[in-house]
């Protein structure tokens, strides 16, 4: 990208933040709350959790059209979570086929051109990937790592925000740890973004892990580029949909086309939602990624 078109893209980022900014204290969210709440999700039950979709028409959520995948696993099932990954990207269908999952979505950040990890992942006790040094080679690590999943030893999730080394995970005994970000919420309050970037600003399909207070794990992912049936989030909006949720803690995952959620026997091949990566609002799109995360038994 040229100097002058870098230039320009950041004033229109800035002016739809200052935009943003003036316009969200008048914005009055309870007609999106009430829509979401009370929508008619489809629901199945699954080996002890929870398969919900919903698809938003009439730009009832966020003016917009939006399409939703939810997983609940409560807690005191069988279910739990799983982290894996692959040297060679895969799809998360493929993952969860080869592990017999039961669901699965997709994980955290990656290189696409490598496939490998940009952000700090291990599993198993081997350390997989690191957090990717910013274009300045600080230290310090980049706005989307400030978020990690610790899965505790009976695959129950618990979150925490990482101080700003870029090596901080390695101090931590966990033996299956996943850093993405950015965190959404955290012990029940919001955490502040950063609005001038267009990562958060903008719409696009989305992944999310979120807890809430009783210990019940949600699975999220929200459809995007395909403006008709549904046209993504932007991280505030995605935050509030955690939050209607009932979630206390809740973490972006990568998103844009690499969001996918697979539950077994469901969809296409397991697909539930519309992978975009095709252009086409169907569930044939599907991204290789580099790891993900599984629901077993």
């Amino acid at each position: 990208m040229t100097t002058v078109k870098k230039i320009l893209l950041s004033v229109i980022l800035l002016a739809a933040w200052a935009t943003a900014q003036a316009q969200a204290p008048h914005r009055d969210y309870r007609a999106d709350s009430i829509a979401f709440v009370n929508a008619r999700w489809q629901t199945d039950s699954l080996d002890g959790f929870l398969y919900r979709r919903h698809h938003f028409m009439h730009r009832q959520v966020f003016n917009s059209n939006q399409y939703f995948c939810v997983i609940e696993i409560p807690k005191g099932t069988g279910a739990h979570l799983s982290f894996v990954a692959d040297t060679q990207r895969s799809t998360v269908s493929d993952f969860a086929l080869r592990a017999n999952a039961l669901a699965a979505i997709n994980g955290s950040y990656f290189d696409m051109r490598t496939g490998v990890p940009v952000c700090y992942l291990r599993i198993a006790g081997r350390e997989l990937g690191e957090n990717a040094r910013a274009k300045a080679d600080t230290a310090f690590r980049k706005y989307y790592q400030y978020a990690t999943i610790r899965l505790l030893p009976n695959g129950k999730p618990r979150f925490l925000i990482p101080d700003s080394s870029r090596h901080a995970e390695r101090q931590l005994k966990d033996s299956n740890l996943m850093t993405a970000g950015p965190m959404l919420l955290y012990k029940g309050s919001v955490v502040e973004q950063r609005m001038d970037r267009h990562f958060i600003m903008g719409r696009h399909n989305r992944t999310a892990i979120g807890l809430r207070p009783d210990g019940t794990v949600l699975l999220v992912v929200a459809d995007g580029r395909a403006k008709r049936e549904s046209e993504g989030l932007t991280i505030p909006e995605l935050t509030r949909v955690m939050r209607w949720l009932g979630c206390c803690d809740a973490v972006n995952l990568d998103g844009g086309g690499s969001s996918t959620m697979y539950v077994k026997e469901k969809g296409l091949d397991g697909v539930v939602n519309h992978p975009s990566d095709n252009g086409r609002f169907d569930p044939a799109g599907q991204r290789p990624v580099a790891n993900a995360i599984l629901v077993v038994k």
